[in-house]
């Protein structure tokens, strides 16, 4: 075996707190698995590639449950080695075979193998002196980010809303007693666009009483009202607003999408959910395909999963890519926003994030 992996578990804690409705606690800090790959054909010298696994209780996933399944993808991506060092189109076709390869040694588990497919993308593309969404074969022409804020006070949430009044939109983590006069006080001091992501809290008779006032307000979206398995009660929202319903929930993989079509307007795309990079391109190139709007968003991750998600960020309508910002400090460096809140793709190969020092 020539594939060798090192990982660690990080808890960063926030700048503000962040709470949303389907998790408990006090919203301090994320956990995060960094994995370092490397590649022992490349000698003692070569790159090394970042990944980033964020294990979220609610897909079944914990630090531990990262550990003990990371050796067992790496053994299903071990053969693919030697195509992985070949010219571009080898490695293109490579990297989507160990992602397969994957899939097939383990079901679920989608933090596990994020944390493997962005390394190995990262190694590659380091490996061939390319920036990583060159190596997927796209533009690194994205939309703004909007930015998040969690469930507070009222007052609170609207504090935190003007000073984040430099976004384009801002996302409202919604389901909790005060939804509306949230919601109203954010608009007081905040012009832009507003979206709002219930993470399964809502009713549906509650929900459809809301969308008259959403509308007035200016909210541009709403996402997973409803349980992640409560289809019925999504389409029969969908059918009653005119404003999109988006679903993150329940699209967690590729698979998902068919059974989505007709149910809601557009889907939220997560590499923590789906496996990483590559299996985000082709879930966001499926989900044009069948026509649904396309959100792609994060958990509260470094900027190497940002980085990797901002790669793919030219096949989304809508970027939600402010975990790093969420983090009282990122550990790693490299990726920055340009005015437009837009993050600025790296030309340095791969990623082009580095471990912060000091």
């Amino acid at each position: 075996m020539t594939l060798t992996i090192r990982h660690e578990t990080l808890l960063t804690p926030y700048r503000d707190p962040f709470r949303i409705a389907r998790a408990h606690g006090t919203g301090g800090g994320a956990t995060s698995v960094i994995l370092e790959l490397r590649d022992a054909a490349d000698g003692p010298g070569g790159p090394v590639g970042l990944g980033e696994g964020y294990p979220d209780a609610y897909y079944g996933e914990t630090p531990g449950t990262i550990e003990v399944v990371l050796p067992l993808l790496l053994e299903a991506v071990e053969p693919y080695g030697d195509a992985l060092r070949g010219d571009l189109q080898e490695s293109r076709a490579a990297l989507v075979e160990a992602s397969l390869a994957m899939d097939e040694a383990i079901r679920h588990h989608g933090a596990a193998k994020c944390a493997l497919d962005v390394a190995l993308h990262d190694l590659v593309a380091r490996r061939g002196g390319i920036a990583l969404y060159e190596l997927l074969g796209l533009s690194p022409d994205i939309p703004p980010t909007d930015f998040s804020l969690g469930l507070d006070e009222p007052a609170v949430v609207a504090a935190r809303a003007e000073r984040a009044a430099r976004f384009p939109a801002l996302k409202i983590k919604v389901g909790g007693t005060s939804d509306l006069e949230t919601l109203r006080a954010v608009r007081r001091v905040y012009r832009g666009p507003i979206r709002i992501d219930a993470n399964t809290a809502w009713e549906p008779e509650a929900g459809a009483r809301l969308i008259p006032e959403l509308v007035a307000l200016g909210v541009e979206l709403i996402e997973q009202p409803f349980p992640a398995h409560r289809l019925d009660q999504t389409r029969w929202l969908q059918d009653r607003s005119p404003l999109p319903i988006v679903v993150d929930e329940s699209s967690v993989t590729i698979d998902d999408l068919d059974g989505l079509v007709g149910v809601c307007a557009g889907v939220n795309v997560k590499l923590a959910k789906c496996g990483g990079v590559g299996p985000a391109k082709r879930m966001l190139e499926r989900a044009g395909e069948l026509g649904f709007r396309r959100f792609l968003g994060c958990m509260e991750e470094t900027s190497v999963v940002i980085a990797a998600s901002a790669a793919v960020g030219s096949l989304a309508e809508w970027l939600d890519l402010d975990g790093c910002l969420l983090l009282a400090e990122d550990p790693f460096e490299g990726l920055e926003l340009d005015d437009g809140c837009r993050w600025r793709l790296p030309a340095r190969p791969g990623l082009g994030v580095t471990r912060r020092v000091g």
